[in-house]
């Protein structure tokens, strides 16, 4: 690859990374809109969120997992080591279509636990690894494109970190959709969201989900760009 052809392909993928960027910050914005609209529309039953996931979960008979409140905005999760859903304020006092839409979600995960949901049970297993290749591949990348001309082998040990985060990233996607599925399929078969507040938490559950897509292509690219600097730093 001539010199010129490598520039030009740098400098495609960092477009395509601003691009990435740029729509995963609209795509955050979006989410936070529509947090705010479905937060300010009421379910008739009146129901908590706290009480919707407690019903949701007594409907599959998981008994062992807890409901719990939780600080922090859009912070709400599924734990499997502890097994608890832990719900932020807005969501677990909340009893609003938003509230019903994270709610049923994070207990979506814990139906998955449940039933041993392969794609959940894969995610779980590699978490450690990604956990030191997240911490790790920050200063990795900081000091490979310092040290790029005399040091190609520390650009590839951040190739192999940025694998394996991205990799997570695209794992997490079927886990977050299957969540989303089984939580508006028991919305509706329960009768908890009706009509227009069941089409509320499907909006507001896709654009929870567009979040985790934008992520994994962020990812993705930035291996590639990676990549293509390894192999340059080749040449």
């Amino acid at each position: 690859m001539s010199e010129l052809g490598a520039l030009g392909g740098y400098y495609g993928y960092i477009i395509v990374g601003i691009i990435l960027s740029v729509v995963g910050f609209l795509v955050s914005a979006r989410l936070k809109s529509k947090f705010q609209k479905y937060s300010q529309i009421g379910l008739r039953n009146g129901m908590s969120g706290k009480e919707i996931a407690e019903a949701m979960l007594r409907h599959y008979n998981i008994s062992n997992v807890r409901v719990i409140e939780h600080e922090g905005f859009l912070s709400d999760h599924y734990n499997p080591l502890t097994k608890t859903v832990a719900l932020s304020h807005a969501i677990y006092s909340g009893r609003s279509v938003m509230a019903a839409a994270v709610a049923s979600h994070e207990c979506g995960h814990a139906v998955q636990h449940d039933q041993a949901y392969a794609w959940l049970t894969l995610r779980s297993k590699v978490v450690p690894i990604v956990n030191v290749a997240a911490q790790a591949q920050q200063w990795l990348l900081l000091i490979a494109f310092m040290t790029i001309g005399s040091m190609p082998q520390l650009l590839l040990i951040c190739i192999i970190a940025f694998s394996i985060t991205t990799a997570f990233a695209f794992i997490t996607l079927p886990v977050e959709f299957d969540a989303s599925r089984r939580a508006v399929a028991w919305l509706e078969s329960s009768g908890t969201a009706q009509a227009a507040e069941l089409d509320g938490s499907k909006d507001a559950l896709k654009w929870a989900a567009m979040t985790y897509v934008s992520a994994a292509l962020s990812s993705l690219v930035m291996l590639l760009y990676l990549i293509m600097r390894y192999v340059g730093s080749r040449d």
